[in-house]
């Protein structure tokens, strides 16, 4: 099986690259040989030929030079997404994927438009907070960590439910979104290292089986959530 990394060279804050490597270990875990493709500006991809596809997060200015880079492909990014293969983007990436960008100097950028959201960056403001998050279709709470600059309206079906931390906008109880195996959120951690769940979950996604997570992980999230929740609680 085969995993792209794109931007890996620019949208690369918070060891979210560790996101393609629990991947790619749980991948080879299954019983499939993996490999990792990193790919950036002006190189040629044919998204059809990978089974899971990762862009992380980057700043400001560096994901308006992906965003450039990234729009000439979205066809192609789209297709890969209406035939149900998985990817997965974290942090102000998936921000790329609604219809504008308007940057805290109030100069709009188009996006891709898989989604109808729109995205407002603060005056040059960041807000971070550790989070705990559900989702439907998992049965334990994710944990980790936002650090954003910015305001998503119209996201009606957010992917996640907000418990601690900040959703996609600073009135809603909704973060991230989701269309087919699409998964898009604002959650670092990385969000795969920190939530065993969801890993299995998006690698059960990958690969059709079922993979037991690593259980060092499963503890480091024991002690991450209840730590967590007993805030939550106070």
């Amino acid at each position: 099986m085969k995993i792209l990394h794109m931007y890996h060279d620019v949208m690369n804050l918070y060891g979210e690259y560790a996101n393609v490597l629990a991947m790619r270990d749980m991948i080879i875990k299954s019983g499939e040989p993996c490999t990792v493709d990193k790919k950036s500006y002006g190189e040629e991809v044919d998204f059809g030929e990978y089974d899971f596809v990762y862009i992380g997060s980057g700043t400001e200015r560096g994901q308006k030079s992906v965003l450039a880079d990234f729009l000439p492909r979205r066809d192609a990014f789209k297709a890969y997404v209406e035939s149900g293969k998985v990817a997965l983007l974290t942090g102000n990436s998936f921000e790329m994927l609604g219809k504008t960008i308007t940057d805290s100097d109030g100069r709009s950028y188009s996006g891709s438009e898989l989604f109808d959201f729109t995205v407002t960056e603060q005056n040059k403001t960041r807000n971070t907070a550790d989070a705990v998050f559900t989702a439907e279709f998992l049965s334990r709470p994710l944990v980790g960590f936002i650090n954003k600059c910015s305001e998503i309206k119209g996201i009606s079906e957010p992917m996640f439910s907000v418990k601690l931390g900040l959703g996609n906008c600073s009135d809603g109880k909704g973060e991230g979104v989701r269309k087919n195996n699409l998964f898009c959120t604002h959650l670092t951690g990385p969000v795969l290292m920190k939530n065993p769940e969801f890993l299995t979950y998006m690698t059960k996604l990958v690969t059709g089986r079922d993979v037991e997570p690593n259980l060092l992980a499963v503890k480091g999230y024991e002690v991450t959530v209840r730590e967590l929740n007993a805030r939550i609680e106070q």
